[in-house]
Order: C-alpha cells, then sequence, then structure tokens
C-alpha cells in the first residue's frame, strides 16, 4: 500500500475503543523514541480542544497528541461537527468555524472536505513517521458509505491499511467483527490487516475457539485480545462515561453537575469524579438530586435550548431550594452564561433568533455573537493568589455590573479580569474550561465551602500515569513488534 506507516483504527461501532486504543498506540511508540502523531478525518463530539494556534479540534485528538508527547494542532483532527440540534451542528474545518449545517446539506458537501482531509493527512505524513488514524462509528453504516470520509472513504483514498476494534464488553463481538466484515467491498476487505478485541474479562482460553473461528471465517488474523483496564482514566471523546467515577467512603466534598442535553467539555470534571474526597456526580433528573455542596453547571452547545430545559424539568426550581440552603453554585462557559439576567441570540448563533431570561443570580446579560473565542489562557485567582489555566470556547460577550467582581486576573495572552462572583458569594461563574486541573484551584472549592481543604493531586501526573498503564496493557496484548510490522518500522528499544 502507497503509505504503510499510516495505519487507520475503525471500530465496529461508536465507543468500541477506537480513541483509547489509538492513544495507546501512540504512546507505546512515542516511548521508544517514534515520531508519532493522531488523526482524525472527521469527528463528531461536544468535547473539544483548543491548539496553541488558536484553533478547535476534538478532545480526543488533544489526549492523543498528549500520549505522543506533543502539542496539539488543526491538522490532526480537520473537520469537526458539533451537533447542535438532533439534525444540525456547527461544522469546524482546520480549527475554524465554517458554518451550521443540517446532516442533508452536510452530506452534499463532505465531497469538498476530501481535498482537506487528505491535504492535512499529507501535511503530518512530510512531518512524522508514523500517522496514527481513528475513524468514527462503524464503516459498515450502509446509509453513510456514500461520500465518506471518516472511515473507509479515506482509507481508500489515502491507500493505508486498518484494523478493526470491537468491543466484547457489549456482547456479541463475533457477530460485530463477521458483520462489520461482510458488509465491506472487496477493495475494503483487503486493507483489513487484523481485529482487536477489546474489554475482555475472564480465562482468555476461554474465548480460543472463538479467535480460531474468526480467523478461519474472515482469513483476518487477531492481533490481541485487550484485558477490560478497570479504573482506566483516560478522557472521554464524547459520551459520560457509563461506568461513574465516584468518591470513596471518605469523600468530604459533593458536587452535582445537571447532565444537560447538550453538555459540552464534559472532561471538565474530571479532576473532580478522579479527587478520593470528592463526590462527582452527573445528574439528569432533578429528582435525583439528594443535596450537594456544590451544584456545577456546564458548557452547552445550545445554551438557550438548555436553559430551557433546565426550567422544564425541574432543575430550577431545584437550583433556587439549594441556595436556599446555603449551598454553592458554579456556572462554566454556558453555564456562565446562564446564571446572568438574560441571553441574547439575534442573529440565531446557536438556534433561532431570540432572547431567553436567564437564571438571574449574576447581574449581567450576554449577546451570543457569530465570532467564536478560542485561546488557552493563565492567570490568578483573585481571593486568593492560586495560579490558574484553561481555555476558552465560545461564543457570546457579557457584560454587566457582576463583571466588576470577577474571579480571576488573567495575564496570558493578555491582561484583564474574568469571571464573576455574585454579592452574597454563593454563585460564581468563569468562561474558562479546564478551571479544576489545577490542584491550586482545586482546593479553593474546600475553601469556598467552608471546609479544610484535602488532599493535593496532581492530575496532570495522573494523566501521564494512566496513559502508561494503558500501553502496558495493550502491548501485552497485541505485542510491540506486531505494531512495527503493521506499520513497517524498526522496532527500537524503549526509552529509559
Amino acid at each position: 500500500m502507497k503509505n504503510p506507516h499510516t495505519l487507520m483504527v475503525q471500530g465496529t461501532t461508536s465507543d468500541a475503543g477506537k480513541s483509547v486504543l489509538v492513544a495507546a498506540l501512540c504512546r507505546i511508540l512515542a516511548r521508544r523514541g517514534h515520531k508519532v502523531v493522531p488523526f482524525k478525518p472527521q469527528n463528531m463530539a461536544l468535547n473539544s480542544a483548543v491548539t496553541p494556534c488558536g484553533g478547535e479540534i476534538g478532545r480526543a485528538q488533544a489526549v492523543q497528541a498528549e500520549a505522543c508527547y506533543l502539542q496539539p494542532s488543526t491538522d490532526m483532527n480537520p473537520v469537526l461537527l458539533k451537533p447542535n440540534s438532533d439534525t444540525g451542528a456547527q461544522v469546524i474545518v482546520l480549527g475554524k468555524v465554517a458554518g451550521n449545517m443540517n446532516a442533508r446539506d452536510y452530506f452534499g458537501e463532505k465531497p469538498s472536505l476530501l481535498p482537506v482531509v487528505l491535504a492535512a493527512h499529507e501535511r503530518l505524513q512530510s512531518g512524522y513517521e508514523i500517522v496514527m488514524v481513528e475513524g468514527a462509528g462503524s464503516p459498515a453504516e450502509i446509509n453513510l458509505r456514500e461520500r465518506d470520509i471518516a472511515n473507509m472513504g479515506f482509507a481508500e483514498a489515502a491507500d493505508c491499511p486498518v484494523i478493526i476494534v470491537a468491543d466484547i464488553d457489549r456482547g456479541g463481538v463475533f457477530a460485530h467483527l463477521v458483520g462489520t466484515y461482510e458488509l465491506l467491498s472487496a477493495t475494503e476487505q483487503a486493507r483489513v490487516k487484523g481485529f482487536v478485541i477489546n474489554r475482555f474479562r475472564g480465562d482468555i482460553a476461554l474465548l480460543q475457539s472463538g479467535l480460531d473461528w474468526l480467523e478461519a471465517r474472515t482469513g483476518v488474523p487477531v492481533l490481541g485480545v485487550i484485558p477490560y483496564i478497570y479504573d482506566l482514566h483516560i478522557e472521554a471523546e464524547d459520551a459520560i462515561a457509563q461506568q461513574q467515577v465516584r468518591g470513596a467512603e471518605e469523600s468530604v466534598l459533593q458536587v452535582v453537575v445537571p447532565a444537560l442535553p447538550r453538555i459540552s467539555n464534559h472532561t471538565d470534571f474530571d479532576a473532580l469524579r478522579l479527587h478520593p474526597q470528592v463526590n462527582c456526580r452527573f445528574v439528569r433528573d432533578p429528582n435525583q438530586f439528594g443535596g450537594a455542596d456544590i451544584i456545577i453547571l456546564p458548557g452547552s452547545k445550545n445554551t438557550r435550548a438548555d436553559l430551557d430545559w433546565l426550567r422544564q424539568s425541574g432543575w430550577e426550581a431545584c437550583l433556587q431550594r439549594h441556595l436556599r440552603l446555603g449551598g454553592k453554585i458554579v456556572g462554566i462557559c454556558g453555564g456562565f452564561q446562564m446564571l446572568g439576567r438574560a441571553i441574547h441570540d439575534p442573529t440565531g448563533v446557536e438556534s433561532a433568533p431570540g432572547t431567553s431570561a436567564g437564571l438571574g443570580w449574576l447581574e449581567m446579560e450576554t449577546t451570543l455573537t457569530g465570532e467564536k473565542m478560542l485561546r488557552n489562557v493563565e492567570g490568578i485567582h483573585l481571593a486568593s493568589g492560586a495560579p490558574v489555566k484553561g481555555y476558552e470556547i465560545h461564543v457570546g460577550v457579557s457584560e454587566g455590573p457582576a463583571l466588576q467582581r470577577p474571579l480571576f486576573r488573567l495575564t496570558t495572552p493578555m491582561a484583564h479580569p474574568e469571571g464573576a462572583i455574585s454579592e452574597d458569594g454563593q454563585a460564581m461563574g468563569s468562561y474558562l474550561h479546564g478551571l479544576f486541573d489545577s490542584p491550586d484551584m482545586l482546593q479553593q472549592l474546600w475553601t469556598w465551602v467552608g471546609l479544610q481543604p484535602a488532599e493535593r493531586r496532581d492530575y496532570a501526573a495522573l494523566r501521564q500515569a494512566e496513559f502508561e498503564r494503558l500501553a502496558d496493557a495493550v502491548e501485552q496484548a497485541i505485542g510491540y513488534p506486531r505494531i512495527c510490522e503493521l506499520l513497517g518500522v524498526a522496532p527500537r528499544e524503549r526509552r529509559k
């Protein structure tokens, strides 16, 4: 094949393990000194990241870049779709907003995006030894095969080999793999170089007869069976993890995040969910809310629609009662905008033009504008002097007296105040994502609710340890020499 140093990981379903497997392969190769880079032609996700140049890409590719010891770039994910309704999405091309499209219009637009995708891939090829590519969903989605740029459409155009991963924990793994393979065309089948079975629990000897049958049926080798890695934390591509990370019995800080229909960047709360003294839960139904120290309103891809949902579902009354009982509320990005008195969308940036009354706990109003703010920032928390860093991904300009009581003083990329806190100190908000990744900022939550600061946890170090744990498990299952054989590269000694 023309591109043996490009390897594509496709999956039988969404959440089969593509993102995590690519991250694992990236770390396995990078820690041996291979110059490897991640790539996803088209991503659909509400979790995103800001590149150093101010572009927006899927969060999974930023995580995979970290596994490669790289900074993220827009070439790693040239097309990002951020759904803002059941039938439409914001389309981001090479890090910048190209517009909002419904599914039918986007389908018609895809042929013009294939050259953009291939050009980004070629740029990565010219600068790196290996390109690890992640597919999207499944290559066997018959209704999406025409004009595909995310799976076999890309693999055929780039002429690269493919491996297919399936999740055995869901059940039906052999049906998933055989069905997917047999729905491919003859040329697509020819580029499938192996299967990987993910999340296996139990005695692998009991699986062997099935593996033998699969290989005999398809002629495709099973490259490896990856065990179920308990309590693994690799930031999610999009959906909230089904296996919630709960605080231990000694948890002292209770945090609840309403699970908005269009919640975005919920990875903001991973550091809270992983802290042993925090019980941080996503709750959809306010009737299931049993009290908390802090409720955090998260980011949203459709802020006014999610604000309507808060009211209709009963969350607004729940939030009011929470404040009356002395609880605290934090708003992040879209959640920050909801805390104000009004949200105006005069030109229909996110949905139909109009104005929504806000929750009214911060004296400010927000007007949604067509230009998206994308930047990485650093600064200090004004009340404590604690350093803070994060990133902004939002449309909208907020104005009002509440902003005269800022939370932070940002110093990078430019000095200015940011965020707001209510006069009574019970509600505060900020546009900054990633706030709680900072151990110092995380400590301020305990202080804010009147608790003694808890154990300090280095979330960045934890992420690196999890990359290593994942890479060790995958390398043991597949074998580094076999990975090199698939890529056509010479094996190297592991760095010390």
